[in-house]
């Protein structure tokens, strides 16, 4: 099984952009994960994770979120490689986004339950408090 669960921030706004061929919506993000522990003494470490994202999801998170935002996203990991200028294989890893959640209200506002579901927020869910959290 595949799965990932993070919870981080959003390092810089959502970068959207179509394929050349299909014009498909693809979103690329870099999500802040604090590491839960740490040695006694040291700064908590922090991991920056490539994400990326597809069709109307994609939208969603250009749409809806920006840098610093913190969030959910549920997705698994895939690996890619290529082949580099000197021959050498090149790898690289990113979560493929299949879901987000908000984990926090906006700068300045209290966080809303949304009670209608609305047709354009398809594949994300609000988070109404750390008991939602799916972790």
């Amino acid at each position: 099984m595949n799965l990932v669960i993070l919870m981080g921030r959003t390092t810089k706004d959502i970068d959207l952009r179509y394929t050349a061929q299909s014009n498909i919506p693809v979103a690329r993000f870099t999500l802040a994960v604090e590491r839960p522990y740490t040695k006694q003494g040291e700064e908590k470490k922090t991991d920056f994770i490539s994400c990326v994202a597809f069709g109307r999801l994609a939208e969603n998170l250009e749409k809806y979120i920006r840098k610093g935002r913190r969030i959910v996203i549920e997705g698994r990991i895939q690996v890619d490689s290529y082949d580099r200028d000197d021959r050498s294989k090149g790898y690289s890893t990113s979560v493929i986004v299949e879901r987000f959640y908000f984990a926090d209200s906006k700068p300045g506002e209290q966080a809303q339950k949304v009670s209608q579901p609305d047709p354009e927020m398809v594949g994300f869910e609000p988070l109404d408090s750390d008991d939602d959290l799916p972790f």
